[in-house]
Order: structure tokens, then sequence, then C-alpha cells
């Protein structure tokens, strides 16, 4: 009785004023004025908490968002995708089961020791049906409603039901009873309790006793309770039915959260006599039943959750109190208001007890998992970022390394061409100088080559002709092969030297993969490149006109202009002497003549060299002259001639050169005329190829000019391609470090998240969890 006297003393206070419950009294109904029930702090607990996973709901939408927008497979595995967006169904689950998270306490106890009246008090509305004897036949539980309607549903099933017909549905007594494992869900209007706005749910059973399938009751209805309350019957003692349930529920749970209430403790006013041992009876087997027994809590914390109230009782009282009638006012028990008390007091430590046990249970979990998940995340973002500020850091070395390359490929190609047009300009003029002096050399050579042509002569024009462009295409093609003979070789050499010096530099400037796609190019420009010789000679000895007319060597007119070419002779030394020039060798006699003294009326005037056709006309006019002066005048020089050298000299001279002449007459063969064919031809030959010596040498310099310039242009190609190449490679590399650094950027914005919502679930903890240890 001193215990039971201490914990109402503790409740109401020595002087009458509010307690810890926030209680007065009036002499007629106690007054509750609880200003901040801790049921609050699971509910603004499970607020915080959805608020949190709405945050990470979003975090995780935002992470796989950006992990699926990145298109580089280098800085993100398929893998890891599948994983964050795994993240995403789980965070909604966990949401999901976040809305429907509830305090939930489940009653327990023997058929008709008060467990529906109890739920019935603490709803503060006769919900659930009670009576004598077995009432209960199935689990009921009690939740709030969200749109303040009553109603109730059944397992399985969707539709609505009047709460009234509660009666007839989880009635023992109803014929249309359900099965017992059956659950009915009875939604009553949150303003109206409480207990129920603030996200507690209760579970009423039917009697332990009535069934054997205790298995499958903890299985689907006790496993996810946060309290068990035992409701006993005070004028008993606990049966070995309600320890057997309670045994099996603490070997599926670890240490749960039981309070036992001994119902009907107002028929010990009955007996005020034994009031204290019977109590202290019941308390003792009850902690020990607790302690020892289940080993569910110390002894210190069984005193606070063992209670001796009067459900009925208290359930009238607040119904009168809803009704504005005293709650003492009527047939009650004396003792009623310090049961009254402990009633209510068994209300706050069970709200106290369910609010941590709630928080902790419901919500350690979630907060585990939600950081479990910002965790895994947020390995996966630093994962991105390291993988994207280092591929980031390599593009970057990469881009400086090929911008040194392009840049010292601008600056050697400038000092390669530099080089190369002066080789080329080197070369030309070599090759120039070559081709001029072995053209020249040939040319001096050009009777032995003529002398090599052995067609058949013949002095018709028709077969003159046919002969003519043979011997063309005789001379062209023996001039074009020494000259080839003699310059090719060392031609050849020398632009291929140039060539390789060009393509071994050039080629050094190239990229790896320039060089193994352009091999073929490159070892094309190596070929053999050979000068073409063209001299045409058909079209250059066209004007040529051959003169077969027979001449006696000692004629008049051949003795006059070997005289003339003797005195030219002379004339060309003798002015090479003082002018210190070197004349160019005369093409034939004919081309020139030496100067020649005239004399006329007494003046001797010089003139110039006379041609061939001059001098055969002054021949003709001399002999002329000679031959039409008067008879005595031969006769005076025959005579005189005879005189002087005698008749026999004049005679022998006369058959001698009359014998010469007709020697030469008889000799004027086909063979003569072919030679004297080719003598004409090689003296105009060579003075038409003269002419042309320098066309031609210019215009094989200029083919090797040509070559060299057209290897060192396409060498340069590949070399602009390659530097074309390093330059779209920048371009790349500078949009690749774009998206990687704007990777990098937000996945450490993503982690940086991470890491504010595991400070928030470490203030969450802090705040709820470590308060609910």
């Amino acid at each position: 009785m001193a215990a039971y006297l201490n914990r109402a003393t503790s409740m109401v206070g020595g002087d009458g004023s509010q307690n810890r419950l926030g209680l007065f009294t009036n002499g007629t109904r106690t007054i509750s004025t609880v200003n901040d029930s801790p049921l609050q702090v699971f509910v603004r607990a499970k607020k915080k908490i959805n608020d949190i996973f709405v945050e990470i709901h979003d975090y995780s939408k935002d992470a796989i968002l950006f992990l699926q927008e990145i298109e580089d497979k280098s800085i993100i595995q398929d893998a890891e995708v599948k994983e964050v967006d795994s993240f995403v169904g789980k965070v909604k689950a966990i949401r999901d089961v976040l809305c429907r998270d509830h305090m939930k306490v489940a009653f327990f106890g023997r058929t008709s020791n008060g467990k529906s009246t109890v739920i019935n008090a603490m709803l503060h509305e006769k919900i659930l049906p009670s009576g004598i004897g077995h009432t209960t036949n199935c689990f009921l539980q009690v939740e709030g409603s969200d749109n303040n309607e009553a109603y109730l549903m059944t397992e399985n099933s969707s539709d609505k039901h009047n709460v009234q017909s509660v009666g007839q549905l989880a009635h023992a007594l109803c014929d249309s009873r359900l099965q017992e494992c059956e659950l009915v869900h009875i939604f009553w209007p949150r303003e109206k309790c409480g207990l129920l706005r603030d996200d507690v749910v209760f579970v009423d059973s039917p009697g332990v006793d009535v069934t054997p399938n205790l298995d499958e009751w903890i299985d689907n209805h006790c496993l996810d309770a946060d309290v068990f309350v035992l409701v006993a019957n005070a004028e008993s003692t606990l049966m070995v039915t309600e320890k057997n349930f309670f045994h099996k529920v603490s070997s599926k749970l670890s240490k749960p959260n039981i309070f036992i209430l001994n119902n009907r403790w107002d028929a010990s006013a009955s007996e005020p006599e034994f009031l204290d041992q019977v109590r202290s009876q019941h308390a003792t087997r009850c902690a020990d039943f607790l302690v020892k027994e289940l080993k569910v809590c110390t002894t210190k914390e069984a005193e606070e959750r063992i209670f001796f109230i009067s459900a009925k009782e208290a359930l009238l009282a607040r119904l009168r109190e809803k009704d504005q009638k005293p709650a003492s006012s009527g047939a009650l028990a004396e003792g009623f208001q310090t049961r009254y008390f402990e009633f209510q007091d068994f209300e706050k430590k069970f709200q106290e007890c369910i609010s941590q046990s709630a928080v902790r249970t419901k919500f350690d979990q979630h907060s585990q998992k939600g950081r479990l998940i910002a965790t895994d995340i947020r390995t996966v973002l630093e994962s991105v970022h390291d993988r994207a500020t280092t591929l980031r850091n390599g593009k970057l070395q990469e881009k400086e390394q090929l911008h040194e390359a392009l840049n010292r490929t601008e600056q050697q190609l400038m000092i390669i061409t530099r080089e190369m047009k002066e080789k080329i300009r080197f070369m030309v003029d070599d090759v120039e100088q070559r081709v001029s002096r072995a053209l020249n050399e040939e040319i001096r050579r050009l009777s032995n080559l003529v002398d090599d042509f052995n067609l058949a002569f013949h002095s018709d024009p028709i077969v003159i002709n046919l002969y003519k462009k043979e011997l063309h295409s005789h001379v062209e093609n023996g001039l074009g092969s020494n000259l080839k003979a003699r310059l090719s070789t060392a031609l050849a050499l020398n632009i291929e030297s140039v060539q390789l010096d060009m393509t071994d530099k050039l080629t050094d400037l190239l990229s790896e993969e320039k060089i193994a796609t352009s091999g073929n190019t490159i070892a094309t420009r190596r070929q053999p490149f050979q000068v073409s010789y063209r001299l045409n000679c058909e079209n250059l000895c066209a004007d040529f006109e051959e003169d077969l007319q027979f001449q006696f060597s000692w004629g008049l007119s051949a003795m006059i202009q070997r005289f003339q070419g003797k005195n030219y002779n002379r004339f060309a030394i003798k002015s090479y002497g003082s002018n210190q020039m070197v004349p160019r060798p005369m093409n034939s006699p004919a081309d020139s003549m030496d100067l020649t003294t005239v004399s006329y009326n007494g003046v001797s005037n010089q003139i110039g060299p006379l041609s061939a056709e001059q001098w055969t006309v002054i021949s003709k006019i001399a002999l002329a002259t000679f031959t039409s002066q008067s008879t005595m005048g031969g006769l005076l020089l025959a005579g005189f001639m005879l005189k002087t050298v005698g008749w026999r000299i004049i005679a022998v001279t006369g058959v001698l050169y009359g014998g010469l002449y007709a020697y030469e007459r008889l000799t004027w063969t086909s063979k003569a005329k072919e030679k004297l064919f080719k003598k004409q031809y090689v003296q105009h030959a060579t003075r038409k190829l003269r002419l042309i010596v320098d066309l031609t040498s210019a215009n094989c310099s200029h083919q090797v000019q040509q070559e060299l310039s057209t290897t060192f242009a396409q060498l340069c190609h590949l070399v602009d391609e390659d530097s074309c190449d390093m330059d779209a490679k920048l371009h790349e590399l500078d949009k690749s470090i774009q998206v990687l650094e704007k990777a990098a950027a937000s996945a450490k914005k993503l982690k940086n998240t991470a890491n504010y919502l595991n400070n928030e679930l470490d203030i969450f903890n802090e705040i709820f969890l470590k308060s609910a240890n």
C-alpha cells in the first residue's frame, strides 16, 4: 500500500498543485492539461526523417540523371549506373514505408481480462466490442483516419464498412464472425483522439488461451509492434498460457517492451485489509516474470511497467467527461481516484516508452539505410569525380604536349622550307650547267652520230625526204641516249639524295599515325626520276635544204672559198689576240668570210667578210672579164705564159687538171652525195642545236625543279594534314576537357550534397535516436 501511495503522491504532488502530468483536481473530476505529449517526439522524428528521405530521393534521382547523361564510358561504369538506379527504387520503397510507419501497441491476455476495455478507455470511446466472456474473436487494429471518417475494412478487401459492424464481424458470439488470425482495420477520426493523431495504432487480440496458433499470431501481428501490453486479471495471477505467449515473443524479438496491467483492481476495494499484500504479491510475480524469466528489463525498469488499474472505471469516467458529467458520479468503488491516476500514469509511461521504442525501431534502421545509400552514391560520385579529374589532367597534359608539337612542327617546317628551297635552287643550277656542257659536247660529236646512220641513200627527192625523217629520229634518239648515259645516273642520284633528305626531315615532323597511314605516299615519292631530253630534231631541222650539185674542188669558186676561209681564220686569231674574246665556233666556211680589201680608183677600202654567194658572183665576173678581152689580149697572155713556163709544163698541167676534174666527176656517186648530204646536215643541225642548248638545259632544270618542288609540296601537304589533325585533336581535347570539368564539378556538387544528407542524418540521430536509447 505504501508503494501505491508513493506513486499517487508523486503524480499529484504534496500540495495539490500541478503535477508532472499537468493534472488538476477540483473535487468532481480530473482535467488533463498535457501541453506536449511524448508521442510528439515520434511525430517530429517521422516528419524529419520523411523530409530527409525526400531529399535523399531527389538526390538519388539527380545522381542517376547525371550519370545517365555522361557519354564518356571511361569515367562511368554500367554497374555503377545500375547500382545508383537501384537506390532510387529503394529510397522510394523506404519513403512508402515511412509514410505508413506508426507506433504500434499490441494488447494480449487471456479471454475476458479486459483488453478491449483498456483500448476503449485509452481511445475515450467505446469502439471495440467488450463484455462478459469471450468477446473479441479476431485481431482488431485501430488507427487514425486521414479524412476524419470512421469506417472499417477487412483484410484483403478495399470495401469500407460502418464501424458499428465491428460488433458483428469481431464478436465471438456472432454467427458471421471472422477467423482468429484475420485482421480488421478500424479507422477512427484522428481529431477525436490524441493518441491516434500522434500515429499510435492499437491492436486488440483474441485471448491467448483460445488457440494454439501463437506462432502464427506473432509472425503476422507482433514482429512490428513497438510495445506489448499484457492485460492480466488482478483477481487471479499470471497464468502459464500468458507466460508461454510472451516467451515466444521474447524468442523472436530482442527485448520487447512489455507493460503488465493488472486489470479489475477495483475488486480490491471489497477487501481493503489485503490490498497491500495482494498488490505486493502481484508486483513481485510480474517483476520476476519480466526480469528473471523474460530478461527484457531491469528491476527498476520493471517497477515502471507494472500497473494496477480498472479499465472499466477509466472508460466510464472518460465517457462521463465527454458527456460533461462528473467522472466520480455513479456507483464507483472506493479508491477510484487513485486507480484513475495510475491508469493515467500508465498512459504517460506507455507514451514515453512507445515513442522512444518506435523512434528507435522504426527510424534507426531507416536512418542507417539512408546513410548507407547516400554514402554509396557518394562513393560512386567520388569515383566519377576522381576518374574525371584524372582524365582531365591527362588530357590537359596531352593538350599541352600537342600544342608544343604543333608549334614545333610549324617552326621546323619554316626552317626546312628555306633549306629545301636553297637546295632546289642549287640543284636546278647544277642540272642546267651539266646539261648545257653535255649537250655542247654531243653537238661537237654530232658528225660521228650522223656517220653511224646507215640507211640506204638515194638522190631522189622522195627518198631523200624519207631519209631526212629517219635521220631526224636517229639524231634525236642518239642525242637523248647519249645525254641520258652521261647525265641520268648522276642526276638521279642527286635528285634522290635531295628527295631522301627532304623526306627524312619532313617525316620527322609527322606523327606515327600519319606515317602509318601515309606510308604508300611517302614510298611513291622515293621512286627514281628520269630527266626527259626532248630535242625534236624534225621540227628543228625542218628548214634544211641539201645542195647535191657537182662542184669541182679545184674550181675557181672553190679556190676562192678556200682562200677566204684561211684569211678568216687569220682574222679570227688576230681579233682574239687583240680583244681577248673567245669566238663562237663557225658553223661552216660559208657562214662568214674574212675582211677583204677592195681597190677602186686607187683607193683601198676594207670591207667586211663576204658570203659564199658574193664570192661566186665576183669569181664569175672576173672569169667573164678575163675571157671577154680582145683576141689581142688573149694572145699576149698565151704568148707570155708560153714564153715564161713553156708549153710542155702547160700541157702537163692541163692534162693533170683535166684528169683531176675527170676523176672527181667520175667519183661523184651516190655515196659521195650521201657524204656531202651528211656534211651539210651536220653543219645545219649543229647551227640549229646550238640555238636550243640554253632552252634544253633550262627545260631539264625545270623538270628537276618541278620534280623536287612536287615532292616537297606533297610532303608539306602531309605535314599540313598532320597539323590539321593535331589542330582538330586540340579542339576535341578542349571539348573533352570541358565535358570532364563539367562532370567533375557536378560530381563534386552531388558529393557535397551527400555530405549534407549525412550531416542531416547525424543531427537526426543526435536529436531523436540517442535520446531514445
